[in-house]
């Protein structure tokens, strides 16, 4: 088998002749040698190890079979934070930026938010970090994801209440201004499951095994009994399910129902408030 790295290679010829595309180049280059980005431009120089040479090759190579770039680096920014992720958790993605801003918009001076299937804890951990004011509570069935998610508080400052449970199960009796929610979406036998990074995120945080809106129909069906007068329901949904889940949400006697675009233009997000 070909070498893909070789010994005594620089820095600078390797950022050209790398299989990737530069920003993945560069992101392997640092993690395997354990570099700032600037480091790349002034050692540009630098001729690489035989033990380096290897530990690089390995990452291509695992990069290259498809597995996420967070995956083997270990971590992921998220609303200009660091989080550490892991096969146990969903890898954030700018998309769910969106829901974190709107939750940040709506949530009152002191309010006590809820997060549910928190995974990495993206969402809850963003929004406890911004507003030192609120109460942040997370749920998710995972052990793993919660450990992950606790790390990632404890890493980035922020104050969050994290609880197994199954779905609102754990907070009984609670009430939220707020409640926040990326639940699994995605259809079962969707073709993009088997594509890309969703090859390897753990399929139970992707879909509900059906029709997409088994998760949302739940968190929507018991939402006022967890809302407080005036709380909000907030979803991240596929982008082709915003109609769904208006419907879901008007059913249940919410109001002010509406849905949110992302930076692609998508209807992402959609929420309502109990009245």
């Amino acid at each position: 088998m070909k070498h893909l790295v070789e010994a005594g290679a620089t820095l600078g010829q390797l950022q050209a002749a790398l299989p990737l595309d530069p920003l993945e180049n560069r992101i392997l280059l640092c993690h395997a040698l354990g570099l700032a980005r600037v480091a790349l431009i002034t050692q540009s120089e630098r001729a690489l190890t035989g033990d380096e040479a290897a530990r690089l090759e390995a990452l291509l190579r695992r990069r290259l079979a498809g597995e996420p770039i967070a995956y083997i680096v270990g971590r992921r920014e998220f609303f200009g934070l660091p989080f550490q992720v892991g096969p146990g958790v969903l890898i954030p993605r700018p998309d769910t930026e969106l829901l974190v801003e709107l939750a940040l918009a709506r949530l009152p001076p002191g309010g006590h938010m809820l997060d549910m299937g928190t995974g990495s804890g993206a969402i809850a951990v963003a929004c406890a970090h911004s507003r030192k004011d609120a109460r942040v509570t997370a749920l998710d069935l995972s052990e793993d994801a919660l450990a992950i998610a606790r790390a990632n508080a404890a890493a980035n400052g922020a104050a969050v209440r994290f609880l197994r449970s199954d779905w609102y199960a754990a907070v009984a009796g609670e009430r939220f201004a707020l409640v926040a929610s990326n639940p699994p979406y995605i259809a079962a036998g969707d073709p993009h499951l088997a594509e890309g990074d969703l090859r390897f995120e753990p399929v139970g945080a992707l879909t509900d095994g059906a029709d997409g809106l088994s998760a949302l129909r739940r968190i929507v069906a018991d939402a006022p009994d967890h809302l407080e007068s005036g709380g909000w329901l907030l979803l991240e949904h596929g982008y082709d399910q915003a109609a769904a889940v208006r419907d879901l949400l008007a059913a249940r006697g919410l109001q002010e129902v509406q849905s949110w675009r992302d930076l692609a233009g998508i209807e992402r997000v959609s929420g309502a408030r109990l009245p």
